[in-house]
This record gives C-alpha cells, sequence and structure tokens, in this order.
C-alpha cells in the first residue's frame, strides 16, 4: 500500500526524533529507528545506494531512480533530523547542561523499554540468540567504559573515524559522537567544521559514506541470513548502552574538548545518593513516562 502524505510527515517527526537523540552524546539515533519501527527499511534504503542507481537514472528515467532509491522516505527521514539538529540542538544542549539527570532520565526509561520490544521480534531464541546477546551488551558496554583518546589530526585516521563513527550511528544504543570522542577525533572535526578546513571535512565525510553504505550491507544480509541472532545482537548493544545514559553520575575525572567539560570517569550510583534532591522525583516520573511512552506507541501503531 502506498504512503500519503500523512505518512511521510510521521516518517518526518521520527527523523526529528532521530535527530534529537543524536545530539544527546551517549544516545544512537539507532535506537529510536529501532523503537519507531523503521530500522530494517531504513537500512534496506541506505543498501539501494550504488552505482546501479546511475543506470537505472540514465536508461530508465528519474521516476524509476527515485522510486528504486526509495527517495521519499529516506527525503522525509533526512528532512526530519535536519530539522531536529537546527531546531533542537540548542535546546537539548542547554538542557545537557542544567538539567542533565532529567533529560538522561528521560531517554533511560525510553531506551531500556526498547529493550523489551526490540526483544519482542526475536521469533526465534536459541543458543546463538543467547551468545550474540550477552556478546552485543559486553561490546557496548565495555566502549561505554573507554577512556577518550588524545587529539588526533592523521587525515587516514580521520576518514576511519567518519566511517566507525557513522556505523555506531545507525547501530542501535551507540552513540557516533562518543565514538568520536573515544577515537581522539571530536575536537579535530569541530575545529574542521569551526575553522572551515574544507579538506578535514571531506574526509570524514568520505569516511562516513564509505562506512554507512558498507555497513547497511553488512547489517541487511544478516537481517536477511540470521534474523534471530542480529536482533538478539542489536537488544544486545541497547542492554549495554543503559551503562552509559543512567542519569545518576559522579564525575571522578573530565576533561575538556572545545570548551565543553566531558566527563570520562564517571561512577554510577544509586539514586537514593541524590536524596533530598527536589529533582529526585522529577526524575524518576521522567524515566517513567519515558518507558510508558514505548508502550502507549506501540499500542497506537498496532491498533492502526
Amino acid at each position: 500500500m502506498p504512503r500519503r502524505f500523512l505518512d511521510y510527515a510521521i516518517v518526518t517527526l521520527k527523523g526529528m526524533a532521530m535527530g534529537a537523540a543524536d545530539v544527546v552524546p551517549g544516545v544512537s539515533g539507532g535506537t529510536i529507528a529501532f523503537i519507531s519501527g523503521i530500522y530494517e527499511e531504513l537500512i534496506s534504503s541506505i543498501n539501494n545506494i550504488n552505482l546501479g542507481l546511475l543506470t537505472t537514472l540514465r536508461k530508465e528515467g528519474f521516476t524509476n531512480f527515485w522510486n528504486k532509491l526509495n527517495g521519499n522516505f529516506l527525503l522525509a527521514l533526512f528532512l526530519g533530523i535536519f530539522i531536529s539538529v537546527l531546531s533542537l540542538a540548542k535546546f537539548l544542549s542547554w538542557l545537557l547542561e542544567n538539567h542533565p539527570v532529567l533529560l538522561w532520565s528521560f531517554f533511560f526509561g525510553l531506551v531500556l523499554a526498547s529493550i523489551f520490544l526490540v526483544g519482542k521480534e526475536i521469533k526465534k531464541w536459541n543458543l546463538g540468540a543467547l551468545v550474540s546477546l550477552v556478546l552485543g551488551a559486553f561490546v557496548a558496554y565495555i566502549i561505554t567504559t573507554l577512556p577518550p583518546n588524545e587529539n588526533v589530526e592523521s587525515l587516514p585516521y580521520l576518514f576511519l573515524s567518519g566511517a566507525l563513527a557513522v556505523c555506531a550511528m545507525i547501530l542501535p544504543g551507540i552513540s557516533g559522537a562518543f565514538i568520536l570522542v573515544l577515537l581522539g577525533s571530536y575536537k579535530t572535526i569541530l575545529d574542521a567544521v569551526h575553522e572551515r578546513d574544507l579538506l578535514m571535512i571531506a574526509t570524514v565525510g568520505l569516511g562516513a559514506v564509505f562506512g554507512l553504505l558498507s555497513f547497511a550491507r553488512l547489517l541487511k544480509w544478516m537481517f536477511k541470513k540470521f534474523r534471530s541472532i542480529t536482533l538478539a545482537l542489536l537488544t544486545g548493544f541497547i542492554l549495554g548502552s543503559l551503562n552509559k545514559i543512567w542519569p545518576w553520575k559522579r564525575v571522578l575525572e573530565a576533561k575538556v574538548f572545545d570548551e565543553k567539560v566531558i566527563p570520562i570517569n564517571p561512577e554510577n550510583v544509586s539514586p537514593l545518593a541524590f536524596e533530598g534532591d527536589p529533582q529526585l522525583i522529577q526524575a524518576i516520573g521522567l524515566a517513567v513516562l519515558g518507558f510508558s511512552l514505548i508502550f502507549i506507541l506501540e499500542r497506537v501503531a498496532s491498533k492502526k
């Protein structure tokens, strides 16, 4: 059944949610794509981008080229991401600076609920799926505990950074911005954007395109051949990432990146350590709201 204008408007809203998540370091837009039910279509659409599209454009015209690309879907989605980054980035950055516990609490509830939602999609539980779940959780957890590297400016390294960061962005549970911090490329890329260093920007961009196209092919193949195992692996990634977005932390060490203080050795603590804090009840309420919102949206979607 072809999509109507309202359907594409909803895809744009989902793109806005993905963009908002990507602005917050530690939250992956891929998780939001999974929650909102567009993950596999996104992977398939990215996988459609190849040299064969140029042949289709030349021989069959723009309409067939656009349909093969799933252009309406990609346009609506990336429009939402673009709108969100432009309009919500400043607001979310302000929340992150001034009310981090409240923001993290909402996202923690959201991501926690998504584990159950994605896990429900695994139709066949076996030893392979269980091993994949544990492996995914272990890898994601280890990634969240790694210390960031020092600033690196080598062009081949920046190409690799772009490729790995974009792979992380489309993986549920792993933040692309956080990967850049770990690799030591975060400040270099920010400086390149501020200083309009086109060579560095182009290098990172090419790496991102290479990573996106190659990784999408791998994911599509995995979904086709090993669907349950792939879903279990992605569920594990989301589970392991909860360590990063636990709202209540005690910062043991921090570094400054582009005038922003980024904790590099935070310790998770119990909410009871903040007993008496007027924000504690609000934070728990927001976590419950984020958790409930996922199941409310799923029920609405299933009724439709």
